[in-house]
C-alpha cells in the first residue's frame, strides 16, 4: 500500500505539477504595457513575451526598440516570476494573477545601495482602442534647445510624432544621450520614458502659450530636476572632440590596472600594439556605454588587426571580484573579446584621480584614440547612440576618419 501511493506521488509530480507550471507560463505569452512606480508618475515601456511553455523569451520595448531580457523564469514556488538583466544586475520579480502584472524592480546601485521600485502591467490589446484615432493637437515635432536646471551645458531635445500618434525622440548632451523614447504628446502635456533593465527615465511637459516647454525629468526614485526648452531647428552641441584634454604632467604609459583576472597590467603593454587603439573609459552599468560596445564590435571586425580597443571600466561597488564579474557579463552581452582593465569607482571625481592624464572624466563612455607610438591624437567626450540617427552616423565618420588616418600613417 505504501508503495502504491509512493508511485502515485511521483505521477502527480511528473505530470499534473509541470502541466501547471507550463500553464501559467503559457498564459504570460503575448505583448503587455508595463510601468514602474517613480515620485513623478508611471515610466512606461512595453514587454514581448514570445514562445511557448517552457521556453519562453522576453524583450523590452521602447517605441521601435526591443531589448533580449536574459532569461525569463519561474521561480521556486511557481507562483513569481523573475526577468533577470544580469548585465546591469538587476531583476523583476511579478505575479500573474486576473490578467495583470504585479511585482517589484530592483537594481543594484553602489556597495549598500539597491534602488526598487514597483512594477506592474496589462496586456497591450487593452489600450489599444483607447490609442486608435487619437489627435494630436499641436505638434511639438523638431529640435529643441533644452536647460536642464542642474548643468551648465546645454542639451538638445528631438521630437518626432510617429504614424500611429505615438511620440518618439531622445536628449542629446555634451556626456551622451538619453537612448529610445517612447510616449505621447497630448492636451498640451507631453510624457516621454524608457526602461532598458536599468535605468528608468520619465520626462513631462506642458507647452506654454509662448511656445517653450517646461517641465520635470525623473531618473528612477534617485534624481529629479526641472527642464526647459526652446524650439530651435539648429540647435547643437559643443564637438566632443573638444571638452576633455590631455594633462601635461601625465603620460599613459606611467599607469596600470588589473585585469579581469586581477593581473596588474600597463596601458602600454605590447599586447595592445596596433597602428590605431581606442582607450575606452566605461562602466557596465553605463546605457550609453552599451551603445558604444556594439559599434566597437562593428569596428573590430571592420578593421581587424589594425585596431586594438582597452577598457578601462570605472564599476559601482569597488568589489574587484564583484565588479570584474559584471564586466565579463557587459562583455558577453555584446560579444566582443577586447581586453579590460578594472581602473576604480565610477564616481567622477575618483576616477579622474585614477586617470589624471585626462584634465577631467566627464563622462562615460570617454574614447581615447593613441597612435602606434602610444601617443595621445583625439579625446572624445559621450557617446551619440543609435537613437540620435544623423547624429549616430556623424560620430561613426568621425571616428572611422581618424582610425584609418592612424592605419594610413603606420
Amino acid at each position: 500500500m505504501y508503495h502504491w501511493f509512493v508511485r502515485l506521488g511521483f505521477v502527480f509530480l511528473l505530470t499534473f505539477l509541470p502541466a501547471a507550471e507550463g500553464a501559467a507560463q503559457k498564459a504570460l505569452a503575448g505583448k503587455w504595457r508595463c510601468h514602474l512606480e517613480c515620485p513623478g508618475g508611471e515610466i512606461q515601456f512595453g514587454l514581448n513575451i514570445e514562445g511557448s511553455a517552457f521556453k519562453l523569451k522576453a524583450f523590452v520595448t521602447n517605441g521601435n526598440e526591443s531589448i533580449p531580457v536574459e532569461s525569463i523564469t519561474a521561480t521556486e514556488t511557481e507562483s513569481t516570476f523573475r526577468l533577470d538583466f544580469d548585465h546591469y544586475d538587476s531583476f523583476i520579480r511579478f505575479a500573474l494573477d486576473s490578467g495583470r502584472l504585479s511585482g517589484v524592480f530592483k537594481k543594484t546601485r553602489g556597495a549598500d545601495e539597491v534602488v526598487e521600485l514597483k512594477f506592474g502591467g496589462y496586456r497591450e490589446s487593452e489600450v489599444a482602442p483607447a490609442r486608435a484615432g487619437r489627435e494630436v493637437a499641436k505638434s511639438i515635432d523638431g529640435r529643441w534647445m533644452v536647460d536642464f536646471e542642474s548643468s551648465d551645458d546645454p542639451a538638445v531635445g528631438v521630437f518626432k510624432t510617429n504614424d500611429d500618434g505615438r511620440l518618439s525622440g531622445t536628449f542629446l548632451t555634451t556626456t551622451g544621450d538619453y537612448r529610445y523614447l517612447d510616449g505621447e504628446f497630448k492636451n498640451g502635456k507631453m510624457q516621454l520614458s524608457c526602461f532598458d533593465g536599468a535605468h528608468a527615465f520619465l520626462f513631462l511637459a506642458d507647452l506654454k502659450e509662448d511656445g517653450t516647454l517646461k517641465g520635470d525629468f525623473w531618473s528612477s526614485n534617485t534624481w529629479h530636476e526641472p527642464w526647459t526648452a526652446k524650439k530651435d531647428m539648429d540647435a547643437k552641441l559643443p564637438d566632443a572632440f573638444e571638452q576633455t584634454v590631455l594633462t601635461k604632467n601625465h603620460n599613459i604609459s606611467e599607469f596600470k590596472f588589473p585585469n579581469l583576472d586581477g593581473e596588474l597590467t600597463s596601458l602600454v603593454d605590447e599586447k595592445f600594439n596596433a597602428p590605431a587603439r581606442l582607450i575606452y573609459v566605461f562602466g557596465s552599468w553605463c546605457p550609453n556605454c552599451h551603445d558604444a560596445a556594439v559599434y566597437f564590435k562593428q569596428l573590430q571586425s571592420k578593421y581587424g588587426s589594425d585596431l586594438s580597443i582597452l577598457g578601462l571600466a570605472f564599476e559601482l561597488t569597488g568589489d574587484f571580484s564583484r565588479d570584474a564579474d559584471q564586466v565579463k557579463k557587459y562583455l558577453k552581452r555584446h560579444d566582443v573579446d577586447y581586453p579590460v582593465l578594472v581602473a576604480g569607482l565610477s564616481d567622477k571625481k575618483l576616477a579622474t584621480k585614477s586617470i589624471p592624464f585626462l584634465d577631467r572624466v566627464r563622462s562615460y563612455p570617454t574614447t581615447i584614440f593613441v597612435d602606434a607610438k602610444n601617443e595621445v591624437v583625439a579625446i572624445h567626450t559621450g557617446f551619440t547612440g543609435p537613437a540620435t540617427g544623423d547624429a549616430y552616423e556623424k560620430l561613426k565618420t568621425r571616428f572611422e576618419t581618424i582610425i584609418q588616418k592612424l592605419v594610413d600613417e603606420n
